[in-house]
């Protein structure tokens, strides 16, 4: 008795790709220029001189001179009823008294007492 072979040629998934198309052309300029260790540059270029460019170049002149504070938004108001609370709660970890978590069950024996 003897087997028959069967050969399985697997079909490959989705579109046939064109080789010469100006697409594949420009993957393959990227991929050469990737192997080469060239930097591949995305997004809008940058503009020199412009405001943008002027007010990132202000902003890193003032942080490495140390006057930014990092602060941004509006600023706490000490008085609010959330602040109050955040307060509470510092001076309560501070103190070690805050308990984390939630509180234990009470059975109906303990209550009754």
């Amino acid at each position: 008795m003897t087997k028959k072979v069967e050969k399985t040629v697997e079909k490959k998934l989705g579109r046939p790709v064109n080789p010469n198309s100006a697409r594949q052309a420009r993957l393959a300029a990227k991929a050469e220029m990737k192997e080469n260790g060239i930097v591949i540059k995305r997004g809008r270029p940058v503009v020199e001189g412009s405001k943008n460019q002027m007010k990132l170049e202000r902003r890193n002149e003032l942080a490495s001179m140390g006057l930014l504070t990092g602060k941004r938004g509006r600023p706490t108001n000490p008085t609010s009823a959330r602040q109050k609370r955040v307060a509470e709660l510092e001076a309560k970890r501070a103190a070690g008294t805050l308990k984390l978590g939630r509180p234990k069950k009470q059975n109906q024996d303990e209550t009754a007492d």
